[in-house]
C-alpha cells in the first residue's frame, strides 16, 4: 500500500495517492463482503441504477476503464496506463464486463494495481493540463486533468456506497468504509 503522507501538506498529487490506497482497500473490503453471498444474490436485480451489485460492480469496472483510457492520452504519457491503451475502451456505462464476481474482482484487482501505479506516475504539474475528450456519446470537453482525477475518485464512491447499501440490505456488513481509515492520526503540537 502507498505511503500516506501528513496532510497537513497534502498536494493534489498527494491526494490522488490517497485516494488510490483507498480505492484498493475499499474494494477488498467491497468484493470480500458481495464473496459471502449466493451468485443469484449478487445478480439479483434489486432496484438500483445498475440493477443489481454485479451489475454496479460492473458499471464501476467500466467507468474506471473508460477515464483511464482518456487519462491515457494525457502528454505524460504514464506508462501504467499502457495496458489501458493497448485495448479498446467500453462503449456502454451497463456493459456487463464479467458475468460472475470471481472473475469480476480479478479484474477490479488488476486495474487497481493499474491505477496505484499511475497515482504513483503524477506529478503535480500533470494535474494541472487541460485534458481533451469526448464522453461516451461523443461530446467533447475541456477541463482541468486535477479536477478529473478527483471526479475519477469520487465516482468510485458514490457507487461503491450503493453496493455497500445493496450489501447491508441483502443482510451482508461491509463494516467501515470511511476514508478516514487511511488517513494518518498526527500528533497534536
Amino acid at each position: 500500500m502507498h505511503r500516506i503522507v501528513d496532510d497537513r501538506r497534502m498536494n493534489l498529487r498527494e491526494h490522488a495517492v490517497l485516494m488510490a490506497a483507498y480505492n484498493r482497500w475499499i474494494n477488498a473490503q467491497v468484493y470480500a463482503a458481495a464473496a459471502r453471498l449466493p451468485a443469484t444474490a449478487i445478480a439479483e436485480d434489486r432496484g438500483a441504477f445498475f440493477g443489481s451489485i454485479l451489475g454496479t460492480l460492473n458499471h464501476l469496472l467500466i467507468a474506471d476503464t473508460i477515464w483511464l483510457h482518456r487519462f491515457a492520452t494525457h502528454p505524460a504519457g504514464f506508462a501504467a496506463l499502457e495496458p489501458i491503451r493497448t485495448t479498446a475502451p467500453p462503449r456502454d456505462l451497463r456493459a456487463t464486463a464479467h458475468a460472475d464476481l470471481p472473475s469480476l474482482r480479478t479484474a477490479r484487482e488488476q486495474l487497481d494495481g493499474v491505477i496505484d501505479a499511475w497515482v504513483d506516475e503524477l506529478s503535480e504539474a500533470d494535474l494541472d493540463h487541460v485534458l481533451a475528450y469526448a464522453n461516451t456519446k461523443g461530446v467533447a470537453s475541456r477541463r482541468r486533468f486535477g479536477s478529473l482525477v478527483m471526479h475519477f475518485f469520487n465516482h468510485q464512491t458514490h457507487h461503491r456506497g450503493q453496493v455497500s447499501t445493496l450489501l447491508t440490505q441483502a443482510g451482508v456488513d461491509v463494516g467501515v468504509t470511511d476514508l478516514l481509515m487511511l488517513i494518518p492520526t498526527l500528533d497534536i503540537d
